[in-house]
């Protein structure tokens, strides 16, 4: 079973646009997944801008690779380092700690991913 950041079973994140490095609606991870997009977020239009400012347009359909852009609301698996520099910015996108992997503990601490928490 793979863990949450809550320590309880990994929840999906979104599967309308389908998220996940595996595509698969989840927040997981494994070989091949340098960026760890293990965050589950509601992602908003400020942090949009942000992640289009540091070279990762998340907005723009790409349809060859499948990928309808991204909108505000939407929820997405982000790269755990890309949250962390947004909230270092102040502007981290809301989470979903259920759909949150528990290896993104590693990276930011329990009490800010609970201060920028949705409910699922």
């Amino acid at each position: 079973m793979v863990m949450n950041v809550l320590g309880s079973e990994l929840q999906a994140c979104c599967t309308d646009p389908m998220t996940g490095f595996y595509r698969d609606g989840y927040c997981r991870t494994g070989p091949g997944d340098f960026g760890l997009h293990t965050v589950c977020t509601r992602v908003t239009a400020e942090f949009l801008e942000f992640s289009r400012q540091r070279g990762n347009d998340l907005s723009t359909p790409v349809p060859e690779f499948g990928f309808p852009g991204l909108r505000a609301g939407d929820g997405w698996c982000v790269c755990v380092e890309r949250w962390r520099e947004a909230l270092d910015a102040g502007c981290a996108p809301p989470i979903v700690l259920e759909a949150c992997h528990v290896s993104v503990l590693e990276f930011v601490e329990m009490a800010q991913l609970k201060a920028h928490a949705v409910p699922a």
